[in-house]
């Protein structure tokens, strides 16, 4: 029998924390442990082999360190790494272990969430390029239209600490009024980075009446717990006893001072080298 380990978060920053919050939330008695490559962010802006290339050195890493599941909490990880390491890596590290990511949870509610069954999705240049959310989509729901829409300096602002100064507005605005000029017929957005629900004050102010704003932490923490549901072998790998541990590979202080903004809870960091 495998020695039980916590539930590995992995994020390319701190955007991450929130599904890490909402995991610890919803699911408070498991171990969690969370890996911010935030020597290396953004991943938005990089090559699909960038990325995947540092997803699997991180989940490797996590792995080693006794993680038997990971959560991709990253949606540009999740749409360029996610399926290669699931198909083509797992099986020859380690066909127990599991790897997922935050899109599918997401795409899997919106229909309920959709009246006029338009959608439109926030994303980093990486996300939207690489088409996820629309063949998501399309995969369960062929009768949804998605529009898409880059917020290149969205995740500046947030790990900056600039998301409640005024000058995000012009960027919230500018992006939020480009999606609809797209389909007016939009009554749902996904936030299509862990980092954007900071954002969500500004970006509801711009929204037109009625529309809805779906946010990926509170999903994925119900998901989660139903996957651990259904499948009593991983739940009975994941360790429980309510621990928090927190890593970054960059500067330990670095990560303290801007985690707090993500993170409620007491905040110790290690760093880490990949």
């Amino acid at each position: 029998m495998k020695q039980p380990g916590p539930i590995a978060v992995f994020d390319s920053g701190y955007g991450g924390l929130t599904v890490l919050s909402k995991l610890v939330e919803h699911l408070p008695e498991y171990d969690y442990i969370y890996l911010g490559d935030n020597a290396r962010t953004p991943y938005g802006t990089r090559s699909f082999k960038v990325v995947y290339d540092y997803t699997l050195e991180a989940v490797r890493k996590l792995f080693e360190m006794g993680a038997h599941l990971v959560i991709l909490a990253c949606n540009t990880a999740s749409a360029k790494a996610l399926r290669s390491i699931q198909q083509r890596d797992l099986p020859t590290i380690d066909a127990q272990k599991r790897v997922l990511g935050v899109i599918r949870p997401s795409v899997e509610v919106v229909q309920q969430w959709s009246t006029t069954q338009h959608v439109g999705v926030l994303g980093t240049v990486g996300t939207v390029q690489s088409e996820s959310y629309p063949i998501e989509i399309n995969k369960l729901f062929p009768s949804i239209v998605v529009n898409q829409e880059a917020c290149p300096m969205w995740v500046p602002l947030v790990e900056n600490n600039e998301f409640n100064q005024p000058g995000a507005d012009y960027f919230v605005k500018q992006h939020v009024n480009n999606l609809f000029e797209k389909d007016p017929l939009i009554d749902t957005v996904i936030l299509g980075c862990t980092h954007y629900p900071l954002l969500s004050p500004k970006i509801q102010q711009y929204l037109p009446d009625g529309v809805k704003l779906l946010e990926q932490g509170d999903i994925v923490g119900e998901s989660l717990r139903d996957y651990l549901q259904r499948h009593p072998e991983m739940d009975a790998l994941c360790s429980k006893n309510a621990r928090v541990s927190l890593y970054t590979t960059e500067q330990v202080d670095k990560f303290k001072q801007t985690a707090g903004v993500f993170f409620s809870g007491e905040v110790n960091v290690e760093h880490l080298v990949l």
